[in-house]
Formats: structure tokens, sequence, C-alpha cells
């Protein structure tokens, strides 16, 4: 059934769910799928554009499951783009970065 924008709007307002919407029926304790993606996309865009384009990962997730029958799901976890963080590879971005600007760096630990 396709839903034209006219019909949408004249739903109850009980009915009309962004479908991105994770749904009150299910337990909070489990956190929603791609949590940590919507999070990491809402910081820089925006909550409804995450919503958005984490149901299109979802999506994309879905058709490649669907049209291979040999591939597998496996779940990264909930804090897998969390951990994304390497402050080696941070330290030395920043360190290039302040020398393409034509400054000398040393680093020293904090005590």
């Amino acid at each position: 059934m396709i839903v034209t924008p006219g019909e949408l709007r004249d739903r109850p307002q009980s009915r009309r769910s962004p479908s991105g919407a994770w749904p009150p029926s299910t337990p909070r304790s489990t956190p929603p799928p791609c949590s940590g993606r919507s999070r990491s996309i809402a910081r820089r865009r925006g909550k409804k554009k995450a919503i958005v384009a984490v149901g299109r990962s979802i999506l994309v997730i879905v058709w490649h499951l669907l049209s291979d029958d040999t591939t597998r799901f496996h779940d990264l976890g909930p804090g897998y783009y969390d951990s994304g963080v390497n402050p080696e590879r941070k330290k030395r971005n920043h360190i290039r970065e302040l020398e393409a600007l034509a400054y000398r760096v040393t680093l020293q630990p904090a005590a």
C-alpha cells in the first residue's frame, strides 16, 4: 500500500510516526540496531537525517542479504562505531596538520 502525503497528513497524530522510529513495545534494555551509528551521524547532521541514514543502512543490509544466498549477517556490536578512536593515529594526524601550517611540533606527555 502506497501512502500519499495527503493521506499521511489526514491520519490521527498517534498513527503518524517516522519510519525510522524504534517501536515502543520493545524493551528498552536492549539498544536499537545501529544506535552507535545513529548517534555519530546525529552529532554532525541532526536527529532526523540520522534516522534516514540509519534506515538506508538497514535497507542496504537487507538488500545484500536477500540478493545473495551465501551472504550472512554478522552484527558488529553496540560499541563498534564508538570504539574507532585510535590515540596514536589522532596524534599523528594533528602533528601532520600543524607541520603543514609551517609549525615545528614536539610533544611531551602530561604529568
